[in-house]
């Protein structure tokens, strides 16, 4: 079941920056700060927000290689250290590649569904500028099947889209799909720039398509069809939201006004030991989307805004056709005309994505949350859009690994 069966509510949402190449205050060659940091900031950022830790149950943590990234694992122990009230209460970590952050809140609404808590306070993390590129790489690489590890690219998941993308190239033409992937690109650093928080912020390119056109994907400096541009950032950051029943919000003193229902939720898994049937379909991004549309009653045609997980541009492209908006074949089109833009048919991506605003892998999951609940309470600030009464619904979608794990959700404005 993945329709609740009382009343699920999302609030005080905190996001600390994307940090990482792009962002002035990053410098690849002094001292960072590490991973207590970043769960301290955001951690905080929504304890202040409903009244403090006293009126905390539950904890989860969504990470996906903080043992490899920073030799700590064990992240549910790092509640207490924010707060002492938080010692002693449940806590647990969750793990699911990419969407972890989105595994973390689906354990808060079972969470709460179940009983045990009211309040389930909810955290996605990563920080992942410890290492180089390349060695980066082979640690996200643990997100596939790492037998195919052995043989593939050393830039593995940009592989594995390239790979999709190379696919979808042969299918529909080149020209054809990098129109779209670079409106894709252009979307997501324009929204960016509207969100404080996100890696892009700064960006003061003035022609994005053109900058990404010049940029010619090159196998012998990277992988054969993808630019560095069609790709999502390295990412060090943390996002943080809580999971509440009705009687949590009363606990916490939230108004409906400031929260947002969970309406509905689906989590899907395909084999991870095996290659999409077809690289140009999203099926398991399909499948966990439309059942959780399915399961809330609406359509497409409902959703004010959606944030979906383009760790890819291409992989953007394909979302719109696995969703129904475009036919097969017709998403890099239906890009390309604006209308995933976010004055267009159907705002995506609305801080930028994970393009734009970055990807600290399980940090991404909760870090769509916190964007869907800014957007339907109109707390986005530069970066809000109108979402009107006669579309009160929004959607996110979490991916893990190569279209393996998903975790979609639909929202809705919560009726005060």
């Amino acid at each position: 079941m993945s329709k609740p069966h009382k009343k699920i509510y999302l609030a005080a949402g905190f996001n600390t920056v994307s940090m990482g190449t792009g962002r002035c205050e990053f410098n690849p060659k002094k001292a960072r700060p590490g991973i207590e940091h970043y769960f301290n900031e955001a951690v905080q950022g929504t304890l202040k927000q409903i009244g403090g830790a006293k009126n905390v149950d539950e904890c989860v943590v969504g990470n996906f290689m903080a043992a490899r990234f920073n030799k700590q694992a064990h992240l549910g122990g790092l509640f207490p250290m924010v707060d002492p009230v938080l010692q002693f209460k449940p806590a647990i970590r969750v793990e699911g590649a990419c969407a972890s952050g989105g595994l973390a809140l689906v354990t808060s609404i079972k969470n709460v569904l179940a009983g045990t808590a009211d309040v389930s306070l909810t955290v996605g993390i990563e920080v992942q500028n410890t290492v180089k590129a390349i060695y980066g790489a082979d640690i996200l690489a643990g997100a596939g099947w790492f037998q195919k590890r052995k043989n593939g690219h050393a830039y593995f998941f940009p592989g594995q889209f390239s790979d999709r993308a190379g696919t979808y190239y042969e299918k529909y033409g080149m020209d054809y799909a990098r129109k779209g992937m670079g409106r894709w690109f252009r979307n997501a650093i324009e929204n960016a720039r509207l969100c404080p928080t996100a890696q892009e912020y700064e960006n003061k390119v003035e022609d994005l398509e053109a900058l990404y056109n010049k940029m010619k994907p090159n196998g012998a400096a990277f992988v054969d069809h993808l630019n560095v541009l069609d790709c999502s950032k390295v990412s060090d950051g943390a996002s943080c939201v809580v999971i509440c029943s009705e009687e949590g919000l009363k606990r916490c003193g939230i108004p409906k006004s400031e929260a947002v229902e969970i309406i509905s939720w689906a989590h899907k898994v395909r084999n991870l030991t095996e290659d999409p049937v077809d690289p140009t379909e999203l099926i398991t991004i399909k499948k966990a989307a439309l059942s959780a549309l399915e399961d809330a009653g609406i359509t497409i045609h409902d959703l004010a805004t959606i944030e979906t997980h383009d760790c890819f541009s291409i992989a953007g492209v394909l979302a719109t056709e696995a969703l129904g908006f475009a036919e097969k074949g017709k998403g890099a089109q239906f890009v390309a005309e604006g209308h995933t833009a976010r004055d267009g048919m159907i705002p995506m991506n609305t801080t930028g994505g994970l393009i734009g605003w970055g990807h600290p892998t399980g940090g991404t999951g909760v870090h769509m949350a916190v964007t869907v609940w800014e957007q339907l309470t109109g707390k986005a600030g530069a970066s809000q859009i109108a979402v009107s009464p006669e579309k009160p619904f929004a959607l996110s979608i979490n991916m893990g690994g190569d279209d393996v794990t998903v975790v979609a959700a639909v929202y809705k404005r919560a009726s005060v």
